[in-house]
This record gives structure tokens, C-alpha cells and sequence, in this order.
């Protein structure tokens, strides 16, 4: 897979600290990272990589001043096991308090970060009202987690130029148009609302053309769903409510948190004189399917980060608990 960011600035920038979060995860037993390569151009003064509490891998760079063009390009090779969503055994909805109240762990998976309104994803009335009545026959935390899916993606139309990045999810969901980020952050706000602790999730999306059709260069993109923890049996559970399905085998994990700030591809500052122009760019080839015997708790992943000009490899090995 590769990542693209390109930006353009009208003056020359000053100088700035960027934060990328575009790696993709490694989660035991479904995903892996086997090879990443990040090119920059031109060369960072600074760079470091963290993994931040949720977990997320983060890149930080400083970039110099004076630069009138920026380039980032992630090269990566990612194994994503599909898998079935299997029986239902997640807990009662009745039941999800005492579930949630039983979870004494506050690490970075625990339910309790993952119920409370954020800046971004506040309580709306109208979406738990709205909540309520698609989920009023549902049994389980899982089958409200779908329906509520379901209702979303009938409901509200993709529309790519109806809303921003910035768009509060009261305003997407009165217009009942709005992308990815929007479809995620309603249902999130919706679940909630329900006692279900639920957390934004961005990754990236594989994208299969037509029977028949060649597939397109550049046809995917990031992309946002939703995780819902649905009791102690069940754990997390991942939906995406824009294609009104689970999320197993085409979608690639970054990130979670409990909005987008905490998963958003690019923050940081940088000091601008004039316009800035950018460009996104996501395209996924699939590989070979290769059986695997086991799949490791831990994945070494050697991370070569540096400019078009420089080759600079850093060694590190991503633990993950088994």
C-alpha cells in the first residue's frame, strides 16, 4: 500500500512540528505489519516515532523554514486476516452497565474511555432519540450496534462536498448527508447515548472494482468506522456504518480513540505567510494470499524514515500484549 501527502505553499513556510498518524497497526491475530518505508522530501531537520496511549504509532517531524513544497510518502506492506463475525455473544443491553462496571482495567482498551462526550463527538438529543428508535427491538449490544449501522447508512446519503473536517455531528446528521468521518462520529454519539462505550476508528479502506473492471490506481482512501465494546464476552467490535457492514478483511486499522482528534492523519503547526494548497492519496494493491502457521504476538517492524535524499533505517520492535 501507499499513503501520499503533498502540499504546496504560496510563500515560503516557516518553520514547523507535524504529527502524522498513517501507520498502519499491528492488532495480534488479524493484522500485521510486515515492511514500512516513509520517503520525505524535503529533509526534516527533526524526526522521531512514538507510539502514543492508545496505541497509535506516530511520526513527528520539524520541518525547515523556507520550503515551498512538502511531500510524505508511506510505502507499506500489510497482512490482514479476513475473518467472520461469528455468533452473537455479546451481552444484554439491559445488562451493559453492570459489564462496563465490572471492567476495572483503565488501560488503553478499556470501555470507560470510551462512554463520555469529547469536544468533537458532544451529546446530541436528536441522535440518541434517533438511537432509540432504531435500536427499540434489539437484544443484544452487538445487534444494536448493527441495527443502528444499518439505520445510519438507509438514512443519511454519502455526499463528499456536504460537509468538512470540521463539521459537528448535530450539523451532518440534520443534514443527513456527510463522508465517512461523519457517518462514524453519528453512530458514535448514538451508542453512547445507549450505554455502549464506542470508539472512532481510522484506517484505510480496500476498495474492489466491478467484475470484470480493472482496478483503479488511487481508489482508496482513508477512511473512519466505529468500534463498540459489547460486554466482557464479546470485547470490541468493529462496524462501518458508511458501507453498512462489519469491519473484517478489507479494512486496514491505524488507530482508535475516542474522536478524530485523537486518529487525525496530520496535526501539528507550521508558520505560513499566504495560501496552502494539498493533496491526499491512498492506494491499496492486494497481494498473494499466503497461509500462516501462527500469527506472533509481537511484530518486528524495521521503519526506514527518511527524505528522497537520505536513507536512514531506525530498528525498533512494536510489543503488543499476546
Amino acid at each position: 500500500m501507499q499513503v501520499m501527502f503533498q502540499y504546496e505553499f504560496e510563500r515560503p513556510a516557516g518553520s514547523g512540528r507535524q504529527l502524522f498518524r498513517v501507520l498502519p497497526t499491528t492488532i495480534p491475530g488479524t493484522q500485521s505489519v510486515e515492511s514500512a518505508n516513509i520517503r520525505i522530501d524535503p529533509d526534516p531537520v527533526e524526526t522521531r516515532d512514538f507510539i502514543d496511549f492508545f496505541g497509535t504509532r506516530v511520526i513527528e517531524l520539524v520541518m525547515p523554514a523556507g520550503i515551498t513544497e512538502l511531500e510524505f510518502v508511506l510505502e507499506a506492506e500489510v497482512h490482514r486476516a479476513a475473518h467472520q463475525i461469528g455468533l452473537d455473544i455479546s451481552a444484554p443491553l439491559g445488562r451493559m452497565a453492570v459489564e462496563i462496571a465490572n471492567q476495572r482495567s483503565l488501560n488503553a482498551a478499556s470501555p470507560h474511555h470510551f462512554l463520555a462526550a469529547t469536544p468533537r463527538i458532544p451529546h446530541v438529543p436528536e441522535i440518541a432519540a434517533y438511537a432509540r428508535k432504531a435500536t427499540s427491538d434489539a437484544a443484544t449490544a452487538r445487534e444494536a450496534v448493527e441495527k443502528l449501522g444499518l439505520a445510519l447508512n438507509r438514512d443519511i446519503a454519502f455526499d463528499a462536498e456536504a460537509t468538512d473536517v470540521n463539521t459537528p455531528p448535530a450539523e451532518a446528521f440534520r443534514l443527513k448527508r456527510g463522508v465517512c468521518q461523519d457517518f462514524a462520529q453519528i453512530m458514535v454519539a448514538g451508542l453512547r447515548s445507549l450505554n455502549i462505550p464506542a470508539a472512532y476508528v481510522g484506517g484505510y479502506l480496500r476498495t474492489l472494482p466491478p467484475p470484470g473492471q480493472p482496478r483503479l490506481v488511487g481508489a482508496d482512501a482513508s477512511h473512519a468506522w466505529v468500534r463498540a465494546w459489547c460486554g466482557a464476552d464479546a470485547g470490541w467490535i468493529d462496524y462501518d456504518p458508511t458501507n453498512a457492514c462489519f469491519a473484517l478483511g478489507d479494512h486496514i486499522d491505524i488507530g482508535f480513540g475516542r474522536d478524530y482528534d485523537d486518529v487525525a492523519p496530520v496535526t501539528g503547526m507550521m508558520r505560513l505567510d499566504g495560501a496552502q494548497t494539498g493533496k491526499h492519496s491512498v492506494d491499496i494493491e492486494e497481494a498473494p494470499v499466503q497461509n500462516q502457521s501462527a500469527t506472533p504476538s509481537w511484530t518486528p517492524l524495521a521503519l526506514d524514515l527518511g527524505p528522497k535524499s537520505r536513507s536512514r533505517r531506525t530498528e525498533d520492535i512494536v510489543r503488543e500484549p499476546s
